[in-house]
C-alpha cells in the first residue's frame, strides 16, 4: 500500500503534519476528514525499503515492548523518558535501535504513531492506527495495553500452527530422503545383478525412475527451482493471489481451519480497534488486510462499501459464502445492540478455541496420511526389486 505525506489543520487553525498508509490520496483526505483535519497538501511518499538489514522483530518482541510503555506511561513516567528506558533495555539490538529513532522523532515534535509510520517495516498499519486513536482520545495506556495482549495471542496461535507442523514436515523429508536414496544407490546394484532378466512392469517403471534420477539429475533440479520460481512469480500477481486464496479455503485439511484463522484476526483486530476508538471505516480498511486471505479480504471491503453508504455491516458478508452464518447472526447481533467490539472480541475467542481443535485434528490426520504414502513407496520399491527375484527362484526351481 503506497504511504504519502500529508500537511493539514484543525479546526483551530493549528497544523500537523505526518505520514499516512492509503490506497490514494483521496483515501487521505478521507481519512483526514474523520479526524476533524483539513488536508492542506496531500503528497506521495516513496515506501520504506523493507526490512533493513539485520532488522528483524517478532511479534513477541513488539507485544512486550507495548506493554512495557503501556505500564511505565501509567506509572506516570514521561513519554521520552519511557522511550528511553524502553530503547536501553530492548533485547534485541535492532529493535532497540528503532526505538532510538521513534524516540528522537517524538522528541523533535512528532507524534507518536506519526513516528511509528515512519517505520512501517516494524509497525504495522494496524499498531500505527490503534496508537494514533489512542493518542487522539487520551487513552494511549489501554490502547497498548491491549496492542500487547493482541500481538501475544496472534503469536501464540502462529506458533501453535508451526509447532503442530514440525513433525508431519520432518517425516515427509525424512521419507523423500530414503526414498531418493534408495532409488539411487541400492536400485540400481539390482539392476546390475538382474542384467538381461525378463522384468516385470513394476520393476521396468523403478527401474526407468532410477535412471532418470541417476542420469537427469541436475536437469531435474533445475526444473524445480524454475517451476518454484514461476509459482512464487504467479502468486504474486493479483490473479495468482486470488487463486491461492481458493485454494488454501478448499484444501482437504486443512482449508475450514485456514478459513477460521481469517475470520479470527478479523474479528480481533477489528474488535480491538473499535474498542479503541478507531472509525470503523478505517478499521475495516485496516482490518480486512489484517486477515491474510484475498477472497475474505474483498468480503471485507464491500461490507465496508456498505457501511460508507449508511447500510449494515452483515448482509455482504453473509452474501460472500466466506462466514459462517452463526458468526453472520453474531456479528448482526453486536451491530444492532450496539455492541460491536464486545461481540467481535466474543467471536474472535470462540473461533480460537474451535481453531486449535480443527489444527490438533488435522495434524492429527496428517502424520497416519504421511505413513500410508511412505508405506505405498516403500511397498512400490520392494515389489519392483524382489518380484524378478522370485520369479527366477522359481524358473530354477
Amino acid at each position: 500500500m503506497p504511504t504519502f505525506e500529508y500537511v493539514a489543520k484543525d479546526a483551530a487553525g493549528r497544523e500537523t503534519t505526518g505520514v499516512m498508509q492509503a490506497d490514494s490520496e483521496a483515501a487521505v483526505v478521507r481519512t483526514l476528514g474523520e479526524r476533524a483535519l483539513y488536508p492542506v497538501r496531500v503528497l506521495p511518499q516513496a515506501p520504506a525499503s523493507g526490512k533493513r538489514w539485520g532488522e528483524r522483530v517478532r511479534l513477541r518482541e513488539l507485544g512486550v515492548t507495548y506493554g512495557q510503555l503501556a505500564d511505565l506511561l501509567a506509572a506516570g513516567v514521561p513519554m521520552l523518558r519511557a522511550l528511553d528506558i524502553l530503547a536501553r533495555t530492548a533485547v534485541n539490538a535492532s529493535l532497540g535501535k528503532v526505538i532510538s529513532e521513534v524516540r528522537e522523532d517524538v522528541a523533535s515534535g512528532m507524534t507518536l504513531a506519526d513516528a511509528l509510520a515512519k517505520r512501517s517495516h516494524v509497525f504495522a498499519e494496524l499498531h500505527v492506527a490503534m496508537v494514533r486513536a489512542g493518542e487522539h482520545a487520551g487513552f494511549l495506556e489501554e490502547v497498548l495495553t491491549n496492542l500487547s495482549g493482541f500481538l501475544e495471542r496472534q503469536d501464540e496461535l502462529r506458533s501453535k500452527v508451526r509447532g503442530a507442523m514440525i513433525y508431519p514436515i520432518l517425516l515427509a523429508s525424512v521419507g523423500v530422503t530414503v526414498v531418493t536414496i534408495i532409488l539411487m544407490v541400492l536400485v540400481p546394484k539390482f539392476e546390475s545383478f538382474l542384467g538381461e532378466s525378463p522384468l516385470p512392469l513394476p520393476s521396468r517403471m523403478l527401474f526407468g525412475l532410477s535412471h532418470v534420477l541417476r542420469d537427469h539429475w541436475l536437469l531435474l533440479c533445475g526444473a524445480v527451482l524454475l517451476a518454484v520460481a514461476a509459482a512464487r512469480a504467479y502468486v504474486r500477481s493479483p490473479e495468482g493471489t486470488r487463486a491461492w486464496a481458493r485454494v488454501k479455503l478448499h484444501l482437504p485439511l486443512a482449508g475450514r481451519a485456514v478459513r477460521m484463522v481469517a475470520i479470527t484476526r478479523f474479528c480481533r483486530v477489528l474488535g480491538t480497534m473499535l474498542a479503541n476508538g478507531v472509525p470503523i471505516i478505517q478499521a475495516l480498511t485496516i482490518s480486512k488486510d489484517a486477515a491474510g486471505n484475498e477472497l475474505i479480504a474483498q468480503a471485507i471491503e464491500a461490507a465496508a462499501e456498505n457501511v460508507r453508504a449508511g447500510e449494515p455491516l452483515t448482509e455482504p458478508l453473509r452474501k460472500s459464502g466466506m462466514f459462517p452464518e452463526e458468526i453472520v447472526e453474531m456479528i448482526a447481533i453486536g451491530e444492532e445492540s450496539n455492541q460491536m467490539e464486545k461481540v467481535l472480541l466474543q467471536v474472535a475467542d470462540t473461533v480460537e478455541r474451535r481453531t486449535n481443535r480443527q489444527v490438533d485434528a488435522a495434524v492429527r490426520l496428517v502424520e497416519p496420511l504421511l505413513l500410508m504414502l511412505m508405506a505405498g513407496a516403500i511397498g512400490f520399491i520392494a515389489v519392483g526389486l524382489l518380484y524378478p527375484i522370485l520369479t527366477m527362484a522359481q524358473t530354477l526351481g
